[in-house]
């Protein structure tokens, strides 16, 4: 299995950016598809993005497509949530997730086995 933690959420006035970062210990990275999801108060957890193995296929959901941007360095068991024009419907808590199987798979499912603890992210207005 795989570990996860995220790092870099924080404060951030609208129009600002933030950068997530997913570090992964446990087994190969590279086999894994990497995810981003958000929970904000009282909401259900929602897709974000999601990478796939080699880091050549990506999806997005709607409301953050040409704002955010996914990446990952298997060199370095490292994935990226890079967060552009951020808004304050943004705010929530962020988590990375991982899953063995394809990416077409788990995009599609947007269910995933390995997750993170999560990390806040604060947009104000």
């Amino acid at each position: 299995q795989v570990q996860l933690v995220e790092s870099g959420g924080g404060l951030v006035q609208a129009g600002g950016s933030l950068r997530l970062s997913c570090t992964a210990s446990g087994r190969t990275f590279s086999s894994y598809t990497m995810g981003w999801f958000r929970q904000a108060p009282g909401k259900e957890r929602e897709f974000v993005a999601a990478i796939s193995w080699s880091g050549g296929s990506t999806y997005y959901t709607d409301s953050v497509k040409g704002r955010f941007t996914i990446s990952r360095d298997n060199a370095n068991n490292t994935g990226t949530l890079q967060m552009n024009s951020l808004k304050p419907e943004d705010s929530a808590v962020y988590y990375c997730a991982a899953d063995q199987r394809p990416i077409w798979v788990v995009a599609t499912t947007k269910s995933f086995t390995y997750w993170g603890q999560g990390t806040q992210v604060t947009v104000s207005s």
